[in-house]
């Protein structure tokens, strides 16, 4: 057994002592499931009497003491009946109970000792001895409907952490302690960057000025790559009638989450666009191709639009509006490879800029539930054989991942790594032969006849709005200069000063230098920690020397004093700093 897959059967047994200690504080509560996750596990229960963060302390100290006691864990396969008996009294799992029965599937319970039975398939330790008991510890708790659906009831999740060792945790707990200060959501506050108002609606976010500055920034910079690969702009509505979801596949695979829209003059059934895709297909149909035009390449930055349940919204990171940086490439099979490569090369150059280390996952469909999915064995098989050839020929690490592609085609994702070490999908590459049959996209070829044309959808960052969120807590809020809304803040040490400074802000300004004078009656002491806690690249300290000499002291909010220099100096250090991008 490797050593994630005992972490696994760690964390899982430990759900289980959870489940214990829960019903020795509270004999009514009902239980729901307990599974793992990244970091440790859970369980969903419905207490007969409200459990608050005082009771964790409790439930934790008898988890460590029953961890002591050595308890084995057995499985037992049990026929429906035998499993409904055992759990007359428990509606979540007789709910699961049937559920599982009705689809023929096995039932197997798992003992942990002789004081405790649960419905599981396990894995677990073989005794509670294999368990470090001091690698794990209950943090939190969280409100969780059953089954994730907001109809059913509201049960209490209690979270746990779970490691193999005491200094893995401890490394874990002050990873956390870290995020919560990078919090995008309290940093852009803090920031000015960006609102949300319930008024407009959860999960549209409104940005400032200063928010826009970053999040234009970020998009030019995506609009530079696409030049450099060959995309032409376009710009697409937001609203759409179904039908052309219905033949693009979106009605029937993701109409759960797409938001109707209606007209008070026409009968039609319409859809805000929760992607670019169905609308490029209809650009690149509107006339007809050679094969010497392929490939035709579109990028779009248009907003999208999601129907995502209200507790699955996160600040920036789950959004119901949003834009991408999106594109689509529209070419002859022959070319995929090349125009791939192109992309994952844009996508490497964009995220060493960002400063951001990534791996790649080969996201693949689930074998075993094909119906999710558009398109035969055959061109399935083709296009993840196609991608899989791809990466390896360019000897590119990757992971495989069933389950994780699109509904119309696999796809190579990017997994980007953050400074605190979390992971996020950002960017994506899929490869697409069912949406060109859907939509008959052909062009003539050398013979003169008909040929199916090849569709990759690609985002190099993914969305802009969703990639500041990841972006503000890898930085802290400290942003590179080419992307901090305010790049320099001028700070004259008194009112004496204050002409000269005003001649720098011109110089700055004339130079397209997001510059500001602090021109308040506070001590200079106080307008140091200012721009500091606005987290302003540079400062330039302005005072008798400075006016005489017909210079700046330069500081820099994370790397301290850099010293004197001439006005032209610092200016032609910033804006070279600027136009390279440098972090």
């Amino acid at each position: 057994m490797d050593t994630n897959e005992q972490l696994a059967h760690i964390r899982h047994s430990l759900s289980h002592l959870l489940a214990m200690a829960a019903l020795e504080h509270d004999p009514k509560a009902q239980l729901g499931i307990g599974p793992v996750i990244d970091n440790g596990f859970y369980y969903d229960i419905k207490f007969s009497t409200p459990l608050s963060d005082e009771h964790l302390p409790k439930l934790e100290a008898r988890m460590r003491e029953l961890a002591k006691e050595n308890l084995p864990f057995t499985g037992i396969a049990v026929s429906a009946d035998e499993a409904r008996a055992q759990f007359a009294a428990q509606p979540f799992k007789l709910e699961l109970i049937n559920e599982l029965s009705e689809k023929g599937e096995a039932l197997t319970f798992y003992k942990t000792g002789e004081q405790f039975i649960d419905l599981c398939r396990g894995g677990h330790v073989a005794t509670t001895n294999e368990i470090p008991a001091d690698a794990f510890c209950l943090s939190h708790l969280a409100g969780a409907y059953w089954r994730g659906d907001e109809k059913n009831e509201m049960l209490t999740r209690v979270y746990g952490l779970a490691f193999m060792s005491k200094d893995e945790l401890d490394t874990y707990k002050l990873q956390q302690e870290e995020a919560k200060k990078r919090d995008h959501r309290k940093l852009g506050k803090e920031m000015g960057l960006f609102t949300f108002s319930d008024l407009v609606g959860s999960g549209m976010p409104l940005w400032t000025p200063r928010g826009n500055i970053v999040r234009n920034a970020v998009i030019n910079y995506s609009r530079e790559l696409n030049a450099k690969l060959g995309f032409g702009e376009v710009h697409t509505p937001n609203v759409n009638k179904a039908e052309l979801f219905k033949i693009s596949g979106h009605y029937d695979q993701y109409k759960e989450d797409m938001l109707k829209v209606s007209s008070q003059y026409v009968e039609d059934e319409m859809f805000l666009k929760p992607m670019n895709c169905p609308q490029h297909t209809q650009i690149y149909a509107a006339e007809q191709h050679s094969y010497r035009e392929l490939p035709i390449r579109y990028s779009d930055f248009a907003n999208l639009y999601r129907d995502e349940r209200p507790g699955e919204l996160s600040g920036l990171t789950r959004l119901r509006c949003f834009a991408q940086d999106d594109g689509h490439i529209f070419c002859r099979e022959q070319q995929i490879e090349q125009e791939i490569g192109n992309v994952l090369a844009a996508i490497e150059e964009a995220l060493t800029t960002y400063g951001i280390s990534y791996w790649m996952r080969l996201s693949l469909r689930d074998p075993q539930n094909k119906e999710k999915y558009l398109g035969g064995d055959e061109t399935w098989n083709r296009a993840e054989s196609i991608l899989r050839k791809l990466l390896i020929e360019r000897n590119i690490e990757m992971k495989e991942a069933e389950g994780e592609a699109a509904f119309y085609g696999p796809k190579i994702d990017i997994m980007a790594v953050d400074a605190l070490g979390r992971q996020w999908q950002i960017s994506t590459v899929q490869l697409d032969f069912s949406m060109p049959e859907r939509f008959d996209l052909f062009c003539i070829n050398e013979k003169g006849e008909k040929e199916r044309v090849v569709m990759i959808h690609r985002a190099l960052i993914g969305s802009p709005d969703r990639f500041l969120g990841i972006l503000i807590e890898h930085f802290g809020g400290h942003f590179p200069l080419w992307l901090s809304p305010e790049q320099v803040r001028i700070v004259p040490v008194t009112d004496v000063h204050m002409d000269y400074a005003r001649g720098v802000l011109t110089q700055l300004k004339d130079a397209s230098l997001r510059a500001e004078l602090d021109d308040s009656n506070e001590s200079m002491g106080k307008k140091i920690r200012v721009a500091k806690t606005d987290r302003v690249p540079y400062f330039l300290v302005i005072g008798d020397q400075e006016v005489t000499a017909g210079t700046v002291t330069v500081e820099h909010n994370v790397k301290g004093k850099i010293g004197v220099v001439s006005v032209a100096e610092f200016v032609a250090s910033a804006v070279k700093e600027v136009r390279e991008r440098a972090r």
